[in-house]
């Protein structure tokens, strides 16, 4: 049942003093970063002088604008020679946020994702399909690694291509997945499509579903449809990746790994700390990373942390699954991205007008996105053949900036609705969060 039985289900009062132990080193690593020298010497901080979690409030906030601010080597703690990975997030303003990891932080990260693997049931010998894209993005990888220390078959099929999903599966009997939800619900239908019975056709058994956020009548659609046991997963690059927090087999709620991470939640208005069961932003402090070490980063994702202990013995407090963001992100078919970005691309094309929205739908259980841009009017009345360019034009562009590709709808000037104050820029018509609040609620 457990991975790592000793830090899994250690005594609350022992794993607080861990927490200290780990979190002093992580300052005395953290002074070799540009950021956090200047910032500790003007603090007067020192590992000696953070004794409590309390103490842990005397340092700001950081949030992806300070990485980016940062970018691309404020926040590293060691010499570029001991890097030996580099994973990155798309920037809203022409810059990235940027990860570096040592040999060391891939290892404990992998021994993260062993570990909430092996929690679900997987074990050695089982087939791993995963089918998260590989590259810059963490998800992938994280798992892969995870998977490989386990002793199962990793088959890194990455995303799309369903027919041939379906092929590996049959073939090399695979038995766990790692698929966005959106994908789950359009593999359902292709394999009915194919008169494909997964219960009697295939080895499933075991599903991790990440990158999305996903209501508790979704993922028991994915469970009927599969036939499998599916899992809510939780992680950031700016903490690693997947592997931050993971539902044990009760899923009453995601454990998070504190013998790794320091857990506050805060209002977002005020900053303030909030209590366990009141609903608030997660935000997290890395205790073992050596290559970039972060202190009370702002996630932007709202939660809430359950006060009771879980029944499966694990002592590590447990979060909600994420009921939204603090921010105006969006999640597409697994993708982050800001409207910004669209701004971004659709105001560098001179032919392009003064206003845009973006609508987001679901179609054939899918996210379906739709981009109304304003053209100027002797485009949208001239050429024919120039307006179908221009629109390929847009929609080139917009993959190349956010990797997902829109429906791109070409309108005149001044169809497109407006309004004293912001902008409304985005219509979201998705279901993301479950009918009802107990939904949300639900792990």
């Amino acid at each position: 049942m457990f991975w790592d039985n000793y830090n899994e289900a250690m005594d609350r009062s022992l794993l607080g003093k861990l927490q200290i132990k780990l979190l002093q080193e992580t300052i005395k690593r953290a002074t070799h970063s540009s950021y956090y020298s200047k910032l500790f010497k003007k603090e007067r901080i020192t590992p000696e002088s953070i004794k409590t979690l309390d103490d842990l409030r005397r340092i700001p906030f950081v949030t992806k604008d300070t990485l980016r601010e940062e970018y691309p080597y404020g926040f590293l703690a060691t010499s570029k020679d001991k890097i030996v990975r580099l994973h990155s997030s798309s920037g809203t303003t022409g810059k990235p946020t940027v990860i570096f990891h040592t040999a060391n932080d891939i290892s404990e990260w992998t021994g993260l994702l062993a570990r909430c693997m092996y929690m679900t049931g997987v074990r050695f010998g089982d087939v791993f399909q995963n089918m998260m894209g590989y590259g810059l993005f963490t998800g992938g990888l994280g798992f892969h690694y995870g998977a490989e220390r386990l002793g199962t078959l990793v088959i890194p099929a990455g995303p799309g291509n369903t027919k041939r999903q379906i092929m590996l599966m049959r073939e090399f009997e695979t038995t766990v997945i790692h698929i966005i939800p959106s994908y789950a619900l359009y593999l359902i239908k292709t394999l009915e499509e194919m008169n494909i019975d997964p219960t009697r056709d295939l080895h499933l058994q075991i599903g991790f579903l990440g990158a999305e956020p996903h209501s508790e009548a979704t993922r028991q659609r994915i469970e009927e449809g599969l036939g499998i046991n599916a899992y809510n997963s939780y992680g950031l690059s700016e903490m690693c990746g997947p592997g931050v927090a993971f539902e044990c087999q009760e899923k009453q709620g995601m454990h998070v790994w504190e013998d790794s991470y320091i857990l506050e939640v805060i209002d977002p208005k005020t900053m303030k700390p909030v209590k366990d069961g009141e609903e608030g932003e997660l935000v997290f402090t890395t205790l073992k990373r050596e290559g970039m070490p972060i202190l009370r980063y702002r996630t932007r994702d709202l939660a809430v942390v359950y006060p009771e202990p879980c029944a499966c013995g694990r002592t590590h407090r447990r979060i909600s699954r994420i009921k939204g963001r603090a921010d105006d992100m969006i999640i597409v078919k697994g993708v982050n991205m800001y409207p910004i970005q669209i701004e971004k691309t659709l105001m560098a094309i001179s032919e392009v007008g003064s206003n845009f929205q973006i609508i987001l739908d679901r179609k054939d259980d899918n996210d379906h996105m739709i981009v109304k841009v304003e053209v100027s009017n002797d485009v949208f009345q001239g050429d024919l053949k120039k307006l179908q360019n221009l629109r390929k034009r847009i929609v080139n562009g917009l993959y190349t900036e956010i990797l997902v590709t829109p429906e791109v709808e070409l309108v005149e000037p001044n169809s497109l609705p407006r309004s004293e104050g912001k902008a409304v820029r985005v219509i979201d018509n998705r279901d993301q969060w479950g009918d009802s609040e107990n939904d949300e609620l639900q792990a």
